[in-house]
């Protein structure tokens, strides 16, 4: 039976441990060795690890961020039960990547017309004050412009713009080739306003945010799936 370990093997683990404290994060490939062999902290800091990536694909097909954060337990629960499968040729996050992103396909050619998603809501509530209430609203301005993108330039435009994978990652994780990644990014680039590409670089930590309750209840919901 797979459970949470009260001490992750990934980078966010002690919110009071310092820069100089934290241990180094463990590579991939050892993660994975250790979630072969069903160790619930190396599932666990996988999911921490990868977590806002799946997520922001996921929210570049699907229309609201619930539907996004529940997609990812599907996509966990695919990818801890195949991991024999997986080969070291390629980056776990790419592996990942084109997981979420043809099961968040998928789910939404079973709920609706091809295309762009209905009205999106919003991914995490207003701030209590102006300045931060201002800021939300910025960012959540700049996600209804992304939202807006047809959904074939939208998912590659958040890869490499708001998430900022390589062109090399983000073709992986979309199972095209990179010429196609260039294609469609300089389309979505020039079918937003003038100055939006450039906004949305420099506020890419606070679009499609994923909250670490919102990464919780992912993480817990897998661990449960995996035990019943």
């Amino acid at each position: 039976m797979l459970e949470p370990h009260p001490e992750s093997l990934g980078p966010e683990t002690h919110a009071t441990r310092t820069a100089d404290q934290a241990p180094p994060s463990p590579p991939d490939m050892l993660l994975i060795e250790r979630a072969r062999g069903r160790d619930p902290r190396a599932c666990e800091a996988i999911m921490q690890r990868y977590n806002l990536r799946l997520f922001r694909i996921a929210r570049s097909i699907l229309p609201s961020a619930q539907a996004a954060a529940e997609l990812l337990e599907d996509t966990y629960l695919i990818a801890f039960s195949d991991l024999e499968h997986y080969g070291p040729d390629g980056k776990l996050g790419a592996w990942l990547g084109r997981l979420a992103f043809t099961q968040a396909v998928s789910s939404r050619r079973k709920t609706a017309t091809p295309g762009k998603p209905p009205a999106a809501t919003a991914t995490s509530g207003p701030s209590t004050n102006g300045a931060g209430e201002a800021a939300a609203e910025g960012a959540r301005s700049l996600e209804r412009a992304i939202d807006g993108l047809p959904e074939v330039f939208r998912t590659v435009f958040v890869l490499r713009v708001v998430e900022g994978i390589s062109g090399t990652e983000t073709a992986a994780c979309l199972g095209v080739h990179e010429t196609t990644v260039r294609t469609r990014l300089y389309r979505a680039q020039r079918r937003l306003s003038a100055g939006i590409p450039a906004k949305v670089s420099a506020e890419r930590n606070s679009i499609f945010e994923l909250s670490e309750a919102q990464s919780a209840r992912i993480i817990s919901g897998v661990f449960a799936r995996l035990a019943g």
